[in-house]
């Protein structure tokens, strides 16, 4: 399929204010109407609906009964995906086909964990035997670091600095904390603020005898990731002799990494084709190969691999990326609901919140359908999150007694890696599961009154205590429960949440693969960097000049 093969789907279906397409939208928002005031509890009549309303891919399991969708809505929802081309946008992007329209580009993460024998092509030559070569090389260098064949100018190596900014840090950093458990090789270290208290404060106990730096910037120009690169590199100068040889790069600008000192053979590349935020798979996850081995990254491929092929086998109605992302539409785009809260159950997933942030409103954070004319509803919702049971000591608050509503997307393992510490996983699981239950059935205020009479109040009194112990409930969660945290699980999990994005932008009609609304930002900063200096300010706002008359003041 070439570029811009299912472009006349898109264009159908959300040009034709008639068309069949725009008929699902009305008629989801007028079911959504006619079942607001039905309390989710009220499906479980039926015996059956925890079961169908699971959906399975390997041993994973994602139960969306807690929601208010029922089969009509499931139905609608469906029918919604198919009337946007899901079916044919997917086989473009799996083809190598330009999806990214804006950029024409190709969006092709996906071929970072094919398999073995898989022939990906791209303008009719297959991408696949350079990106296993630089793979191979990447795995070759993290064995050397790994066993001691590299060594820094004091000796083996130690620790690792990986510098960073989006996508070149997030992923890598979120993966490197979840496999803790199979870490073996050199301490890591990510950096990526271009506040200097963040690379000041990881610098702060290393040696830098021993510390090898991973500059990851695919064109070794990202402002923030290459100043941190320079301080890191005047502190290791101070005490070796030749800071280059200690530092690796993740780039395509090999003039520009030559000319950093850092050779040829410890500069890793990956193609115009793979975006930031989905690129943890490849040279980028060099940190994560170091800490943890090939094998295990391996396995984290592997993972994603296999819902690589769930997404593409699975009917829609069974398949958990499809149904993750409409569970997704139906609360934002239907029901109105503006966040979503990501809550890992796993301290070691505690950056898998910050991720998705990022995977999420940077892909569907948009204004604008494919053929550039604005949106007719709401795109991407808000992300947010942090792991239990932390939060029900800080925002669940919120959640189960604010006037709004806030989906909740919940994440659990059957079984943690601490045998010892058995009995606390199982309090871990029934903090995650009694959430989800008091989400859904609230509690009333005869319950709470009977609460408080049995506290011996009565009268006004315990009218008013009674009313401050209601909870609505009827509030939608979902579950994903899967049996271990492993290599292999989180490959599935990240992977399943790429595709969730990649559906949920086919369904809205947009790009999921640009992120203009980051260059604005850049190139105001890049213009205040000279007026910060004591350059001329008067073009800028009321605000700003004052602002940056603060700050000169401050320095004197």
């Amino acid at each position: 399929m070439q570029a811009g093969a299912y472009a006349p789907v898109f264009e159908y279906f959300w040009q034709d204010e008639k068309g069949p397409g725009m008929s699902i939208w009305s008629d989801l928002a007028k079911h959504q109407r006619g079942c607001e005031g039905r309390h989710i509890l009220e499906l479980f009549d039926d015996p059956d609906r925890a079961e169908a309303f699971t959906v399975a891919a390997g041993e994973m399991r994602l139960d969306y009964s807690k929601t208010n969708i029922d089969a009509t809505a499931r139905e609608l929802l469906i029918a919604l995906a198919e009337g946007a081309g899901l079916v044919e946008a997917r086989a473009a992007m799996f083809s190598g086909a330009k999806i990214n329209e804006t950029e024409g580009r190709a969006v092709l993460h996906i071929a970072q964990r094919a398999g073995d024998e898989a022939v990906i092509k791209v303008d009719g030559a297959d991408v696949m035997p350079e990106l296993r070569k630089e793979r191979a090389r990447a795995y070759a260098f993290a064995e050397d670091v790994r066993s001691g064949a590299f060594t820094g100018q004091g000796g083996q190596i130690t620790d690792v600095v990986n510098i960073g900014i989006g996508g070149s840090d997030l992923g890598p950093a979120m993966v490197t904390l979840a496999l803790a458990p199979w870490h073996d090789g050199p301490r890591l270290h990510y950096v990526s603020n271009v506040d200097g208290a963040h690379v000041a404060d990881t610098l702060r106990g290393l040696n830098p005898e021993t510390t090898l730096v991973i500059v990851a910037s695919k064109t070794f120009t990202t402002i923030e990731t290459m100043t941190n690169a320079q301080t890191v590199r005047n502190w290791m100068a101070a005490k070796v002799a030749d800071p280059g040889a200690q530092f690796a790069a993740v780039s395509t600008a090999r003039d520009k990494t030559a000319a950093f000192g850092i050779a040829p053979e410890r500069v890793f590349g990956f193609a115009d084709w793979v975006g930031g935020r989905y690129s943890v798979w490849g040279p980028i996850g060099l940190g994560v190969m170091l800490a943890v081995g090939p094998a295990a990254f391996d396995e984290l491929l592997a993972g994603a691999r296999a819902m690589d092929s769930h997404f593409c086998a699975a009917p829609l109605d069974q398949n958990m990326p499809v149904l993750l992302a409409l569970v997704g539409i139906w609360h934002n785009q239907i029901c109105g609901h503006a966040t979503r809260a990501v809550l890992p159950y796993d301290q070691r997933l505690a950056r898998l919140p910050a991720y998705l942030q990022q995977l999420e409103m940077e892909s569907n954070g948009k204004r604008v359908g494919m053929d550039g004319a604005d949106l007719e509803r709401q795109s991407g919702p808000v992300v947010w999150g942090e792991p239990g049971t932390n939060g029900q000591h800080a925002f669940y608050q919120l959640i189960h007694q604010g006037t709004r509503v806030v989906p909740c997307e919940f994440l659990l393992a059957a079984q943690g890696h601490e045998p010892d510490l058995a009995h606390q996983h199982r309090l871990l699981a029934a903090n995650c599961l009694a959430q989800s239950e008091a989400l859904l059935r609230g509690r009333s205020l005869e319950q709470a009154r009977g609460l408080m009479a049995a506290k011996g109040l009565d009268g006004a009194e315990l009218d008013r205590q009674a009313r401050h112990r209601v909870f609505p409930g009827n509030r939608p969660s979902t579950t994903l429960i899967y049996p271990k945290l492993t290599p292999f699980t989180l490959g599935q999990i990240i992977t399943l949440y790429e595709h969730r994005v990649f559906v949920e932008g086919v369904v809205l009609g947009i790009n999921s693969f640009d992120q203009w609304g980051v260059e604005l930002g850049k190139e105001l900063a890049t213009a205040l960097g000279p007026v910060l200096e004591g350059a001329d300010a008067s073009d800028k706002d009321g605000s700003t000049r004052a602002l940056v008359s603060y700050i000169l003041a401050a320095h004197g």
